[in-house]
C-alpha cells in the first residue's frame, strides 16, 4: 500500500465518520446539505434549450467564454487586470476544490484548516499528499487568532468556509483583515471556500476574502451554483484568483475531468444573470428555519447552540460524554439523521450538526426526537 493511502486510511480513521446505520421507514433527514428547493424556471428552460439547439458538446475546458465573462463581473470584488483567464469552470465546488489541492500543494506542504470544517478539504489534502494542521476555532466558533498565528508559520495554504459549513458562522470583515495582517509578509495561500454567501442572517453584509486588500492577491475564490441556485445535480462550480495559479489548477481539472457539460453551463449563464430578488423568498425561508431550529433546542437540557449566523446549519455541542458517531447512530435509529461532528475535524467531537435545507414540519418533527434523546441522558 502507497504511503498515500496510508495517510488517508489514518485520516479516515480519525475523523470517526462511520455510517448512519440503518434508518427506519419514515424517518426524517436533517443530515443532508441540499437545498430542498427546486432550479429557477429560467435554468430548467436554459438547460433544455442547449439539448434541443444540440449545445450538447466539448466545451473550452477553462469554461464557455460567456459564462467565463459573466462569473467575472459577478465576483464580489476583483483586481482591475483580471479577465476571464483568471476564472475556471469546474466539476461543482468538489471538483474546484481539488483541483485546488492538486495542483498547487507538493508532498508535505503543510495546510492549515480551521476546525469545525468540510471533511472534504482534508480528504483532498491528504489525497494530494498534504500535511494537515487542524486549528481549533474559538469558544464562538469564529477564529482563534492565538492558535492561528503559530499554526500559519510555514504554511503552503490556509483554508475555511465562509459562512462556515459545518457550524454556520459567518466570518466577519474585522476576522478576514486580522488574517490578511497574520499572512502579510508571507506566500502562503488563502482558499476561501464562499458557497452560502448568499445564505446570510447577520445585520452586516457579508464580506468575501476578495473584498479584503490584505487578501485579494493571495485568495482562490472557491464557488459553485449549487447552494444559492439549487443546482446541485448540475456540478457547476468555479475558482478563481491569479492568473498563473489558475492555469494550473485548469490544467489538472481538465486533465482528470475535462470539460463540464455544455448544458450545465448554460444554466449557470441563465442563473447568474436573474435578479437577486429571484431568491429574497428563499432566504427569507431559510431564516424563518433558522430561526425555528434556535427556538426549539435552546432549551434542550445537555445542548449548547451557538446561532447560525449563515448557510443552513446548526451546529450544536452536546455534555453527554458519548461520542457523536454513537448519538448520531443513536438518533438514526429513533427515526431522525443528523451529522456526528467527529466528522468536522478532531476538535469537532462532542457536536452534532443538522440541516435545516428541510420543511419546517421535519424540522419541528426531527428536533421532537432530538429533545426526547438528551432529556433522557
Amino acid at each position: 500500500m502507497s504511503p498515500i493511502a496510508h495517510r488517508i486510511l489514518a485520516q479516515r480513521a480519525a475523523s470517526l465518520r462511520p455510517p448512519l446505520g440503518v434508518v427506519p421507514p419514515g424517518a426524517v433527514s436533517l443530515a443532508l446539505g441540499e437545498p430542498d428547493f427546486s432550479p429557477p424556471q429560467e435554468v430548467i428552460d436554459a438547460s433544455v434549450q442547449a439539448v434541443e439547439q444540440g449545445r450538447v458538446n466539448y466545451t473550452d475546458q477553462h469554461g464557455i467564454a460567456e459564462l467565463r465573462d459573466a462569473l467575472l463581473q459577478a465576483l464580489p470584488a476583483r483586481p482591475a487586470s483580471w479577465d476571464r483567464n483568471n476564472v475556471v469552470v469546474t466539476h461543482g465546488a468538489t471538483g474546484g476544490l481539488g483541483a485546488i489541492f492538486f495542483a498547487l500543494i507538493e508532498p508535505g506542504d503543510k495546510v492549515v484548516i480551521p476546525q469545525p470544517a468540510y471533511s472534504l478539504y482534508a480528504d483532498q489534502v491528504v489525497l494530494a499528499g498534504g500535511t494537515v494542521e487542524f486549528v481549533p476555532m474559538g469558544s464562538d466558533l469564529h477564529f482563534d487568532f492565538d492558535k492561528l498565528a503559530v499554526a500559519l508559520q510555514g504554511a503552503k495554504m490556509v483554508v475555511f468556509s465562509n459562512p462556515s459549513n459545518p457550524n454556520g458562522i459567518v466570518h466577519t470583515r474585522e476576522e478576514l483583515e486580522q488574517l490578511a495582517q497574520l499572512l502579510e509578509g508571507t506566500d502562503t495561500i488563502v482558499v476561501s471556500d464562499e458557497a452560502y454567501a448568499a445564505l446570510t442572517y447577520t445585520e452586516a453584509a457579508f464580506t468575501s476574502a476578495l473584498e479584503v486588500a490584505g487578501l485579494q492577491q493571495r485568495t482562490l475564490y472557491v464557488q459553485t451554483f449549487s447552494k444559492k441556485y439549487c443546482m446541485t445535480g448540475f456540478r457547476v462550480g468555479y475558482v478563481a484568483g491569479d492568473q498563473e495559479l489558475i492555469a494550473a489548477i485548469a490544467q489538472f481539472h481538465r486533465t482528470f475531468n475535462g470539460s463540464v457539460s455544455e448544458p450545465a453551463q448554460l444554466a449557470a449563464l441563465a442563473a447568474i444573470q436573474l435578479p437577486e430578488t429571484t431568491f429574497a423568498p428563499m432566504l427569507g425561508e431559510y431564516r424563518r428555519r433558522r430561526d425555528l431550529v434556535v427556538h426549539l433546542l435552546n432549551d434542550v437540557p445537555h445542548i449548547h447552540l451557538v446561532q447560525p449566523e449563515g448557510a443552513f446549519y446548526a451546529f450544536f455541542a452536546y455534555d453527554t460524554g458519548q461520542d457523536s458517531s454513537q448519538v448520531a447512530a443513536d438518533l438514526a435509529d429513533r427515526g431522525v439523521l443528523v451529522r456526528a461532528g467527529a466528522e468536522y475535524g478532531p476538535d469537532a467531537e462532542g457536536h452534532i450538526r443538522l440541516s435545516f435545507a428541510a420543511s419546517q414540519d421535519d424540522i419541528q418533527r426531527g428536533i421532537g426526537i432530538i429533545r426526547d434523546y438528551f432529556a433522557e441522558s
